[in-house]
């Protein structure tokens, strides 16, 4: 992955991400949708629960590992993408969550409720 540029590297990532959840048993509903001008990179359910996932991929650790780069900035505007999917969909009564994946090189870290509304 090491010559590949960064979205590339990252849509590799997600593949990966993607087909791991996908062996989890969660059901895949949406990937790279926008809501409220914030892409969101899976959304997903997990059983009845609703899960915006973030995913984050690193070829090394040069720069920290790949969940680093999951600011607080970040997660805020996840939280808003969110909302703007409650409201597309007329979700109530839902439980939601935010969860983080990290790749790095065949390293898959899943990291469920990794941040909060």
């Amino acid at each position: 992955m090491k010559s590949l540029n960064t979205k590339a590297i990252g849509d590799i990532g997600e593949e990966i991400a993607v087909n791991y959840l996908k062996k989890q048993g969660y059901k895949i509903l949406e990937r790279n949708a926008v809501y409220a001008g914030v892409e969101i990179d899976v959304i997903m359910k997990d059983g009845s629960t609703i899960v915006f996932c973030e995913v984050k991929t690193r070829v090394n650790t040069l720069y920290g590992r790949p969940v680093e780069a999951v600011t607080k900035q970040k997660q805020q505007r996840y939280v808003q993408g969110a909302k703007g999917y409650i409201v597309s969909h007329k979700v109530k009564n839902t439980d939601l969550r935010f969860d983080v994946i990290e790749v790095l090189e065949e390293e898959i870290n899943h990291i469920k409720s990794a941040f909060e509304c």
